[in-house]
């Protein structure tokens, strides 16, 4: 009888898995089924981009059945409710039933808010597309209005945490704002772009010739950067910071941190900082036909520090995971994984970006075209060389963008 492989989440884990599986797997040797919520799989990478308006929706989200090129994966749209490992079912939220023999774990990441006061009710939050796109709508309606209360607060837009994710966000609100005072017949010197960052810079973690261009950068381009600064409280109108200064602002777009998919805590899994513990072959620790990757899980590259949930770890370990879930299959050994970073490049904007790449340390124009080289490898690895020049054909710039969105 044919094994059952079940694969939870469409993300990059879930979907370079499928991909490999669909590579390497013989014909009827197993029955492969992908569950995802929705029926497209959006670049988590790109998500700035969709907040500020300043890409198309087609250009950061792709029909999931249309990746899937051969007839060994069965797509199915559906929410996972719970998982019984002891009869191996999948318990779905329409209440159908799926049975596996080997199941995949790649459900990504929730927002992490820390508890902080009104944050999870009033902050926007980089999470998925549709919660980017939200960000963007919230934007236009604060521009609509402004022309009739003409309240700074509207034209106020913040941004909380200054890392990978909140620097691009701060790159693609430079870069949207001017087309939106433009449509609006608004000065640009109404609006106040800020960036709230606890830590004492931009970019903690990141060298000082990547903190220092960036820094630079965006005070350049009219960024207040509000660094050694927390924020205490969120109302819809306005924010309390650290040193008790109330900021009015009726748009907060949290970046502050990630967490576990919540549903992970609700299973009988060994989870620890809201991720489940995996061994060296990508398994759940104590279930040898449960796997888990991606920013679910807690993989260690040493005794004390897990690999960062990031899009680069979640690819390399799909590429292990699948052949790995073939070897379980069959019977054969696994393969241990191994982590090999291969670079992070930070974009503020499209024109401009930071990062190191196999230890050379870019910055610039020649840095925002290694961006793109990163996201067209992806790409081919998803669907060859046609994906990505179907996808990088829909680049735009960001007053294009507003004017086919909003015709």
């Amino acid at each position: 009888m044919k094994k059952k492989i079940v694969i939870l989440g469409g993300g990059y884990g879930g979907l370079i898995t499928s991909r490999k599986l669909e590579k390497l797997l013989k014909d009827n040797e197993a029955e492969v089924t992908l569950i995802n919520k929705h029926e497209y799989h959006y670049i988590a990478t790109q998500l700035h981009k969709t907040g500020a308006g300043t890409a198309s929706d087609d250009k950061i989200t792709l029909h999931i059945p249309e990746l899937l090129k051969t007839n060994k994966i069965t797509f199915k749209k559906a929410t996972v409710d719970t998982v019984d490992f002891n009869q191996q079912q999948v318990h779905l939220e329409n209440g159908e039933k799926v049975n596996y023999d080997y199941l995949l774990l790649s459900l990504g990441y929730e927002v992490d808010t820390f508890g902080i006061p009104g944050v999870e009710e009033n902050a926007f939050k980089i999470r998925s597309f549709r919660s980017t796109k939200a960000i963007y709508n919230h934007m236009l309606h604060q521009f609509e209005a402004y022309q009739s209360d003409k309240d700074p607060s509207r034209l106020t837009f913040v941004v909380a945490g200054a890392g990978f994710t909140g620097v691009e966000m701060i790159g693609e609100l430079v870069e949207a704002i001017p087309g939106l005072c433009k449509k609006f017949d608004v000065p640009i010197n109404k609006t106040r772009i800020i960036n709230i960052e606890a830590s004492e810079s931009v970019l903690p973690g990141f060298d000082k010739k990547a903190i220092d261009f960036t820094t630079d950068y965006v005070q350049k381009h009219g960024v207040e950067l509000m660094t050694s600064t927390k924020i205490m409280e969120c109302s819809p109108t306005s924010l309390t910071l650290s040193d008790g200064t109330d900021l009015p602002a009726r748009t907060l777009i949290w970046s502050g941190g990630v967490r576990g998919n919540r549903l992970l805590e609700k299973l009988d899994l060994p989870v620890e900082k809201s991720r489940v513990k995996v061994d060296s072959y990508l398994r759940v620790q104590g279930k040898e036909n449960v796997f888990c990757i991606g920013d679910a899980a807690r993989f260690m590259k040493n005794d004390t520090e897990a690999l960062p949930p990031t899009a680069q770890v979640a690819i390399q370990q799909a590429e292990v995971c699948g052949p790995n879930l073939i070897a379980a299959i069959r019977g054969e050994s696994l393969k241990t994984f191994e982590y090999h970073h291969k670079g992070t490049v930070a974009s503020i904007g499209n024109t401009a970006a930071v990062g190191n790449v196999f230890g050379i340390k870019i910055s610039g124009l020649f840095a925002a075209l290694m961006k793109q080289v990163v996201e067209a490898r992806y790409l081919f690895v998803l669907g060859g060389p046609m994906l990505v020049i179907k996808q990088f054909s829909k680049l735009q710039k960001p007053y294009q963008v507003f004017a086919s969105q909003n015709k």
